[in-house]
Parts: structure tokens; C-alpha cells; sequence
């Protein structure tokens, strides 16, 4: 019995003893069966932030990669660094964002100032648009008054008759009646503010010779002196002769007979130029343009 009992003791031995040996070989064949690569130094890989990338954790102790008996400081200590990443990203997305709508803001701000600047050089446009319509008009009349003061001044000496008026007197009398100072008034009283004009007085008489000369120079200068002393009318606007006994030509014309004066009379004359049509037309006020319609904002 006691051989047998020997024997198995032994057996015993032997059995934990290769258990023990299995037991603290395993870690070296985990150690061996590693990649090759933890021999090898890793890339210093930079991200976003110039910080080197993150590198996995080739310590693996005597567990391995997965330790059974992690506690919560391990835990922590390991995600530390990812968690340092995240919360960099955030910041840098955060960054971002911001220099984004900046960019934004600015872009908007000049495309606002851009468009009120084309809004501006439309409305200068216009405005000198407008200054180019009045000045073209105001040129046009300019041209249209030249031409009438051309007209005026190639005939300023070309005089019309406007109206004529006849004074009889008694034969050898130059004293003027109630009637003929009504003729004069009624002539010379709208002459007070007009222009270019002039009268035309002359003097006629029956009779032969120097005297009947004398005698319608004396009519005339009656007719004269009262339009002189009576309306004002300027001594250079009247022209003052004495014809006589002169033949003077029928309405007819120079080439009909004449006929001779009987009596004593006074013809007056009212001539006229173009000035008054001058100056009413330079009086004139010029049109004024309409305004242009403001473009729309």
C-alpha cells in the first residue's frame, strides 16, 4: 500500500508543478506574440492644432491589452488625452465658425456699400443728364435770341409806319385846335414805354415861295413843341420839315399824279423798328424743365 500511495504523491507533484511552469509562461508568449511594430519608433504625425497625433498605448503590463482589474484612475488617466483632442477640435470648430461668419458679415457689409455706390453714380448720372437738358435748351434759346437780335440789328434802320395822323389849320394860322391836340394826345400817349420809334412831322402850306416855306415850318414846329412839352417825347425822336407848297404823291403811289396843298395842315408819322419786338422777347422767361423721377432704392 504504501508504494502506491507514494507513486501518487508523486504524480501530484508533478501535475502542479507543470501547471505553475504553464502558468508563468504565458505572459512571455503574449510578450512574443506582439507585432514587430512596437519595436519600431511611430511617425511624429501632426493634426489640425501642430500637436503630434495621438499614438495607441503599446504597454499592455502583465494582463495584456485588456486588463481585467482596471480601476476608475486608470480609466481616466488613459482617456485623458482624448479627451484634451475633443475638446481642442471644439475649440478650433468654435474658431472657425466665427472667422466664418466674420467673413460673412464683411462680404455683406461691402457688397451693401457697393450697391449705395452704384445707387449714387445713377443719380449723378441723372442729375447730369438733366444739367445737359438745360444747358442744351438754354443754348437753343441763346441761338434763337442771337438770331432775332441779327434780324433787329441788319434792320435797325428800317423803319415801318405804324400809324399817321393829319392836323388841319386855318390858312395863316399855326395855332393848334381842341381837335388836333386830341389827334396829338391819342398818338403820343402810348409812346411813353415804347422804344424804337420815331416821328416823322411835316409841315405843309398853300402859297408860293419862301413864305409858304416859312408858314409850314411855323405849323410844324407847333405840332413839335407840343408833343415836347405835353408827352415828353425826346427832341432826337422827331424829324421836323417844312415842305411848302411842295406836290405830295397819292396813296396811289409816286408814279399817279400829285395833288398841291389848299390850306394848311400837318402830317404826322409814326414809324417803327423791330427794338420793342427785341425787348419783349428777351423779356420773355425761359421754360423751365421738368424734373427727372428719382430711380428707385
Amino acid at each position: 500500500m504504501l508504494p502506491h500511495l507514494e507513486d501518487v504523491e508523486m504524480k501530484n507533484r508533478m501535475f502542479v508543478a507543470l501547471l505553475l511552469a504553464g502558468v508563468l509562461a504565458l505572459p512571455a508568449l503574449a510578450q512574443q506574440a506582439a507585432p514587430a511594430t512596437q519595436d519600431q519608433p511611430a511617425a511624429a504625425a501632426s493634426g489640425a492644432s501642430g500637436k503630434p497625433a495621438l499614438q495607441p498605448d503599446t504597454h499592455e503590463g502583465f494582463w495584456g491589452k485588456l486588463n481585467p482589474f482596471a480601476r476608475k484612475k486608470y480609466v481616466q488617466r488613459q482617456t485623458a488625452p482624448i479627451r484634451d483632442r475633443v475638446n481642442e477640435l471644439d475649440e478650433l470648430t468654435s474658431a472657425n465658425s466665427k472667422m466664418i461668419k466674420d467673413t460673412d458679415a464683411r462680404a455683406q457689409e461691402g457688397i451693401r456699400l457697393a450697391s449705395t455706390k452704384a445707387n449714387e453714380a445713377d443719380q449723378h448720372a441723372i442729375d447730369a443728364g438733366n444739367k445737359a437738358q438745360m444747358a442744351q435748351q438754354t443754348a437753343t434759346q441763346a441761338n434763337a435770341r442771337l438770331t432775332t437780335v441779327e434780324q433787329v440789328v441788319g434792320n435797325i434802320d428800317q423803319y415801318k409806319a405804324a400809324t399817321q395822323t393829319e392836323i388841319r389849320f386855318r390858312p395863316g394860322q399855326s395855332v393848334l385846335s381842341k381837335n388836333a391836340k386830341t389827334a396829338l394826345d391819342d398818338m403820343a400817349t402810348p409812346l411813353k414805354a415804347q422804344r424804337g420809334y420815331i416821328i416823322e412831322v411835316q409841315g405843309f402850306s398853300s402859297g408860293h415861295g419862301q413864305a409858304a416855306i416859312a408858314t409850314s415850318q411855323k405849323m410844324a414846329d407847333a405840332v413839335v413843341r407840343y408833343l415836347v412839352l405835353s408827352h415828353e417825347i425826346p427832341v432826337y425822336r422827331i424829324y421836323v420839315v417844312g415842305m411848302g407848297n411842295a406836290p405830295v404823291p397819292t396813296a396811289a403811289g409816286e408814279d399817279a399824279k400829285t395833288k398841291r396843298t389848299s390850306g394848311g395842315r400837318v402830317e404826322i408819322s409814326l414809324l417803327k423798328n423791330d427794338l420793342e419786338t427785341l425787348a419783349s422777347t428777351s423779356a420773355a422767361p425761359a421754360p423751365t424743365s421738368q424734373e427727372q423721377p428719382a430711380p428707385p432704392k
